[in-house]
């Protein structure tokens, strides 16, 4: 959830911006039949997987929502997080995930939103994919090759990491910047020699495409957290939608990992958003590997150090950036009403 440039991902804004025109320029509130107010809550559309998509298909995140008095404006889909942080730094969106790594990208550009929750690393789904034919066979072999990546973000810190961690100059590597949805077809075609990206991405071309990961994240001692970040005014208005959220987020969470499947393929089998068989084969391992949404403390600030530092270090960053005055302590906030 993740990535980005913000003047690479102008095309990706504009179209963000158009799929939350539905949405008002700001939260609003409406009477509900109570005489009580209804807080409008504008989330990226979960799509086809995923707890987001569970909890719109059985309407667990509505009655969750409904406990404080809000319910959901699905804004278009989720995607990178860059063209999501523009959105809510411009008041068109409420909520979004990314990554530690492409929030503190974003934030150093614009401070319009606040993170009120983390999941670990994704150890299995993040990494640098090459071809299976692809006589790659370690880092050190990227030495004058070129590899796909999103600027600022998961993709080119993973990259980072596998070449600090090998002892190769950056230098030596050629990175291509390109958005997300524009490096299947170049890997696929051999104009780039790996791809840097997340499970999004990595999990079709593995298993449809003859690929594989030349390290994964677990491998390079990734410390990229997933994150969930809050419009600042939102959560300043509505600090109880955002706790409700969050237990929300959390508790689906733990249910994904004990039964994977039921979260894949929530609203079609069919299709172009459908996951394949062959796909969850790979998919599910991570999800039940993976974390569940948890308050940010003291170990997660740490890890969030570390990111930005290494961030400032490899020049993504003007310098060292510290979120810790972005970071809300969810289990401070008021639970709203049993």
């Amino acid at each position: 959830m993740k990535f980005r440039q913000f003047t690479l991902a102008a095309a990706s804004v504009v179209t963000a911006l158009g799929l939350s025109a539905c949405s008002s320029a700001g939260s609003t509130v409406s009477a509900s039949p109570a005489g009580s107010a209804t807080v409008t809550v504008r989330i990226p559309d979960g799509g086809n997987s995923g707890v987001l998509a569970l909890g719109k298909k059985d309407g667990s995140l509505a009655r969750a929502l409904a406990k404080v008095h809000a319910k959901v404006a699905w804004t278009g889909t989720a995607g990178a997080f860059a063209p999501a942080a523009q959105e809510l730094d411009a008041n068109a969106l409420d909520f979004a995930q990314g990554s530690i790594t492409s929030a503190t990208a974003a934030l150093e550009q614009s401070a319009g939103f606040k993170l009120f929750a983390a999941t670990a690393p994704d150890r299995l789904g993040e990494g640098i994919l090459v071809k299976n034919d692809s006589p790659i066979r370690s880092v050190k072999d990227l030495v004058g090759r070129k590899v796909a990546v999103w600027h600022g973000g998961t993709s080119e810190y993973l990259l980072l990491k596998a070449l600090e961690q090998a002892h190769v100059p950056v230098d030596k590597v050629q990175r291509v910047y390109l958005m997300p949805n524009q490096v299947a077809a170049v890997f696929n075609s051999g104009q780039v020699a790996a791809w840097s990206t997340w499970a999004a991405y990595s999990v079709p071309q593995i298993a449809n495409s003859g690929a594989h990961f030349l390290v994964s994240g677990g491998q390079v001692g990734s410390e990229n957290y997933a994150v969930w970040a809050v419009r600042t005014g939102f959560a300043d208005q509505h600090p109880e939608v955002v706790r409700a959220l969050y237990q929300y987020l959390h508790d689906a969470g733990l249910k994904q990992q004990q039964n994977p499947e039921a979260y894949l393929n929530v609203n079609t089998a069919a299709g172009p958003e459908a996951v394949s068989d062959a796909q969850k084969a790979v998919q599910i391992p991570i999800d039940r590997a993976g974390g569940t949404a948890q308050p940010i403390g003291a170990t997660e600030l740490t890890h969030f150090h570390t990111v930005a530092r290494f961030f400032a270090d490899q020049k993504i960053t003007k310098g060292f950036f510290d979120v810790k005055p972005y970071v809300i302590d969810v289990a401070s906030l008021p639970a709203g009403a049993a």
